[in-house]
C-alpha cells in the first residue's frame, strides 16, 4: 500500500459511523462491556480513511475511531467522471470488494459498508460487488486496499516508460 503522508489539518473531513459492536469481557467478577465503533473519514475529494475505536462508552469510541481513520488517510485518484480511472479487486481478510468503471449517471451502486467509503472518498459513478465475508469491518478496509491500489493513466505510462496517448490507444 503506497502511504503518503497528508496533512488533515487542511481538508475539511465528514466521518460516517458504519457499526457499533458490543464486545464482552467475561473475568472473575463478571462481564466486562465495552464498545467498538467503525468509523469511516472523507472529504469527498479524494481522501479517506477508517479506523477502529474501543471504549467503555459509544461517544468515545467514536471519537478514538475518529482519530484512527485520520492517522490512516489515503489518497485516491478520481477521473473526470467521478469514477475509477480502472477496474480493480480489493481483499482484506475473506472479504473480497470488486469496484468497477462505470459511465457518467450511474450513481453510486454499492452495498452498505462499501458505499460509505466511497461516498466519503468522493466517487460519483462506481459500481461494486462485495463477494465472501460480509463482515463490515471486513468489507470497509478491502474497499480501501482496493482504493489504495489504484493507479491513474500517467503513473502507469511512467512505470512503463511510454507515453500516456500510446497507453490509451
Amino acid at each position: 500500500m503506497k502511504r503518503e503522508i497528508i496533512d488533515a489539518s487542511q481538508l475539511e473531513l465528514e466521518d460516517k459511523v458504519v457499526s457499533i459492536k458490543r464486545v464482552t469481557k467475561v473475568v472473575k467478577g463478571g462481564r466486562n462491556m465495552r464498545f467498538t465503533a467503525l468509523v469511516v473519514v472523507g472529504d469527498k475529494n479524494g481522501h479517506v480513511g477508517a479506523g477502529l475505536g474501543k471504549a467503555a462508552e459509544i461517544p468515545e469510541a467514536i471519537r478514538k475511531g475518529k482519530e484512527d481513520a485520520i492517522k490512516k488517510l489515503i489518497s485516491l485518484p478520481l477521473d473526470e467522471n467521478g469514477s475509477v480511472p480502472h477496474d480493480f479487486i480489493g481483499k482484506f481478510g475473506s472479504a473480497t470488494v470488486m469496484l468497477k468503471r462505470s459511465p457518467e449517471g450511474t450513481g453510486i451502486i454499492a452495498g452498505g459498508p462499501a458505499r460509505s467509503v466511497l461516498e466519503l472518498a468522493g466517487f460519483e459513478n462506481i459500481r461494486t460487488k462485495s463477494l465472501g465475508s460480509n463482515n463490515k469491518q471486513n468489507v470497509v478496509l478491502a474497499t480501501i486496499q482496493g482504493l489504495s491500489q489504484l493507479k491513474t493513466p500517467e503513473e502507469v505510462a511512467r512505470l512503463r516508460g511510454i507515453s500516456v496517448e500510446e497507453l490509451l490507444g
